[in-house]
């Protein structure tokens, strides 16, 4: 099975909490993806801490051990779910979360997030919590 590590995801990992790594380790890093989109998100979030070189350098590290998808494939895909979703009443506020979920669904990954509820309307999208507080 293929595995799409949504942002809060990475950030635990980076952060070294609820054995995350020793989670992916057991999986496979060659089993663990990320999104482009999630790259952008753990940039900024270096850019924001307390020592923005350290953390650079953290998230320079993982992402380097990860294979980095594309969401360009996934855009027809994420067109037609977005469309689905806000005739049903239930647009995604986040389109970061709207372009991960998409790249899930185009690739056919499960999708490993701590935040369930925000993915919870996606049609066909499957999913994992690995967080276990």
């Amino acid at each position: 099975m293929m595995y799409l590590l949504d942002t809060n995801i990475c950030i635990h990992f980076l952060r070294d909490k609820f054995k995350i790594a020793e989670k992916i380790k057991n999986i496979g890093f060659r089993n663990c993806l990320i999104s482009e989109i999630t790259v952008f998100e753990l940039y900024f979030g270096a850019e924001k801490s307390e020592d923005p070189k350290k953390s650079f350098r953290n998230v320079d590290g993982f992402v380097e051990g990860l294979e980095v998808i594309p969401i360009i494939g996934s855009a027809k895909r994420y067109a037609k779910e977005k469309l689905r979703l806000h005739k049903l009443g239930k647009p995604v506020n986040d389109e970061f979360d709207m372009l991960i979920a998409s790249t899930a669904l185009h690739y056919d990954l499960t999708l490993v997030t701590e935040n369930l509820k925000d993915f919870q309307n996606f049609e066909h999208l499957k999913i994992e919590n690995w967080i276990q507080r």
